[in-house]
């Protein structure tokens, strides 16, 4: 419940920047947005790659600044439901979990502490290069492919809990992040197809 209210607090006061729903870490100054519905594997995807070495900014929400089209950080733990936790605790032994909550309405829930660095990095923003829409599918194959501008755009305006309420401002914003950023649709099986996989795609933007 405290989290559900502290997400609704930013969607709806928030309004200086726009609000996504996504998962974004940063790499070498430049940010990785991972936005997906519920169930396909976002959160799990974020604590892979921060357990990689990418710095935590969110995995629930990505706060545009309107006025620079930075990404501004909301570094907390990182919510991780049923057969993701015993994922993620697989990690390594440096990975540190909550207890376990299992009776929630989503099943089983455990949090992911944040790395010490991206809480004190908290005030520190990113702008935007890479957005990725990820599935996860039980036994499923790496399948990745660019996405076209316009059809990122209206699927991050889905995926946007004010863009309605700022109306223009969040057009010119969202319109920034679809420009600037390299966009893929990414389909996996597990952590271990898909994160050398983003290191590929990002190393190459990179170079």
């Amino acid at each position: 419940m405290l989290e559900w209210g502290l997400n609704w607090v930013i969607s709806t006061h928030a309004h200086d920047h726009l609000v996504l729903h996504a998962a974004v870490l940063e790499r070498d100054g430049r940010a990785l947005l991972l936005s997906a519905d519920p169930g396909s594997g976002k959160s799990t995807l974020c604590a892979g790659l921060v357990h990689a070495g990418w710095r935590l900014l969110s995995d629930e929400l990505a706060l545009l600044e309107l006025s620079s089209g930075r990404v501004r950080p909301v570094a907390r733990p990182i919510s991780l439901k049923n057969e993701s936790i015993e994922v993620v605790r697989g990690l390594g032994d440096e990975v540190e979990l909550s207890a376990v909550c299992a009776d929630t309405t989503k099943g089983a829930v455990a949090h992911m502490r944040p790395p010490a660095d991206s809480v004190a990095r908290r005030a520190e923003m990113a702008l935007p290069a890479w957005l990725v829409f990820p599935r996860f599918t039980r036994g499923g194959q790496l399948s990745v492919e660019p996405v076209g501008k316009a059809h990122a755009f209206m699927e991050m305006v889905r995926h946007a809990f004010n863009y309605g309420f700022l109306g223009a401002s969040a057009f010119d914003a969202l319109a920034g992040l679809i420009e600037r950023s390299e966009t893929f649709r990414a389909g996996y099986g597990s952590l271990t197809q898909i994160l050398p996989e983003i290191d590929r795609l990002t190393a190459a933007d990179r170079s």
